[in-house]
């Protein structure tokens, strides 16, 4: 790559390489504007259209990252997650050996790994019943249904998510209600009122999206209030808690996620817990139990199924023993692996709270989170300037999806690509997504990884909204 600079000299506009510029005049030096950036192999050093450059100045920008050939670059990869533990692998070996992956596949006396598996999630969450299944979108689909959801009822939930939560709510004949979000990236409670309201619903599917949660005491006393019901999507929140008590644990039901991204990792999986017998004995024959139900440990008793075993569906939707083989030491390492993903998150946000232009949302006292993912706004930048700060962070290695494109991309989407459901007025949410970048935090990077992520972000921030800035030319 060759790098120039462009400066303006007795009024002519010349054009330098980096290695030739002569700092020994520097007074007749003029730089044009206040930016970095690389376009057709060249690198674009401006500064304010009023300062001159002198020799010292001169030299130490030769110095910075931006107008080095040897700009830093993140070489780490965003979808990286550590290896299962070992204890995981050689069970996941055992079970394969056995042949017996069937969660009701069992030998005389046998508890599978599904089942032991429910009963020690059941135990972290402090609930009486759980049901291990494929997916956190099943788990989702299932809670709905054995809710006792009907046809077209109209379900409310959060108008940032991602797609799968109105997606298991369309899938079980619900009618997704978007209710708007806050500057803080939590289900804003007056809208919720206004649609609880308005729709009539009977239920809430609260997403706790990218590990944020709302301020629970509140929202449980305006759905008691109103007679609305909770079921938590903790997809993000697995490990976390509001005032001393777990995510999930507040609602009739919690639906939790094990995909490969998610804070304990078996590819796919879910969970459905949940203190009502009668939603768990209906979830446990809408999940494919046949009538092998008595194979769950945490489950109701088998009284419980009596009528329930024949008013409801076979939805097949199981985990299987290897998966839960690979998931029960994970579970065990979930809380110092909180620790260890706060440790990044922290380090990110400090090195980002100080960024021009850069606003975090603000974590409350009350909540303790899972930092496995970081968000940030751009309050002041257009659609052309955190285009470019993207695709500048890409080109470094630094990979930022922004909620706000015009095309949905990866697991990325905002509701205006949901064209299955009815189109629905979010002014404050579309508000708020147009300026949001979103970035994972793998355990894989180290601290140094997110203080380099840090500085490239900041750096192609400050470039962009410099280039990009009124009177830049």
């Amino acid at each position: 790559m060759t790098f120039y600079v462009y400066t303006t000299a007795g009024g002519s506009r010349k054009k330098y390489k980096l290695d030739s510029f002569p700092d020994n005049k520097p007074d007749e030096y003029q730089i044009n504007k206040v930016a970095a950036k690389q376009t057709d192999n060249e690198l674009l050093w401006k500064s304010s259209n009023t300062d001159s450059l002198i020799s010292s100045d001169w030299k130490a920008m030769r110095k910075t990252n931006t107008l080095s050939q040897d700009r830093e670059r993140f070489n780490g990869n965003f979808t990286q997650q550590e290896p299962i533990p070992d204890a995981g692998i050689q069970r996941a070996v055992e079970v394969l050996q056995s042949g017996r992956l069937h969660r009701y596949n069992v030998a005389e006396g046998e508890k599978s790994d599904t089942a032991l598996l429910e009963t020690e999630f059941a135990e972290y969450q402090g609930a009486r019943f759980c049901l291990a299944c494929a997916s956190g979108g099943y788990a989702m689909q299932v809670a709905l249904s054995s809710f006792g959801l009907e046809y077209g009822e109209p379900v409310l939930t959060n108008a940032f998510t991602l797609s799968p939560v109105p997606g298991a709510v369309h899938n079980v004949g619900g009618k997704p209600v978007l209710v708007e979000t806050t500057e803080q990236l939590v289900i804003d409670l007056l809208d919720l009122e206004r649609k609880i309201e308005s729709s009539g619903s009977r239920v809430l599917l609260l997403s706790h999206m990218r590990g944020h949660i709302a301020d629970m005491g509140h929202l449980c006393d305006l759905l008691d209030q109103k007679g609305v019901s909770l079921i938590e999507d903790c997809a993000h929140t697995m490990g976390a808690s509001w005032s001393d008590r777990l995510s999930g644990s507040f609602g009739v039901a919690a639906c939790f996620s094990s995909q490969t991204y998610k804070h304990i990792n078996s590819g796919e999986g879910g969970f459905v817990t949940t203190d009502d017998p009668d939603l768990m004995a209906r979830a446990i024959i809408r999940s494919g139990s046949y009538m092998l139900y008595e194979h769950h440990d945490a489950a109701p008793e088998p009284a419980a199924f009596s009528d329930i075993r024949f008013d409801n569906p076979n939805c097949s939707g199981r985990m299987d023993n290897l998966r839960a083989a690979i998931l029960r030491p994970q579970l065990k390492i979930l809380g110092s692996n909180r620790e260890r993903w706060n440790e990044r998150y922290h380090t990110l946000e400090k090195a980002l709270g100080v960024v021009k232009g850069v606003t975090l949302p603000i974590r409350p006292k009350a909540e303790v989170y899972v930092g496995s993912s970081i968000q940030f706004l751009l309050k002041e930048m257009t659609a052309e300037q955190i285009q470019m700060v993207i695709s500048t962070c890409r080109e470094r290695g630094v990979e930022l999806k922004w909620f706000g494109a015009s095309e949905p991309a990866g697991y990325t989407s905002s509701h205006d690509s949901w064209r299955y459901m009815d189109n629905q007025s979010l002014p404050e949410t579309d508000r708020i997504l147009s300026k949001l970048l979103d970035m994972r935090i793998p355990l894989t990077f180290s601290l140094e990884d997110c203080r380099l992520i840090s500085r490239i972000i900041d750096q192609c921030i400050t470039a962009s909204a410099a280039e990009n800035s009124p009177g830049a030319g």
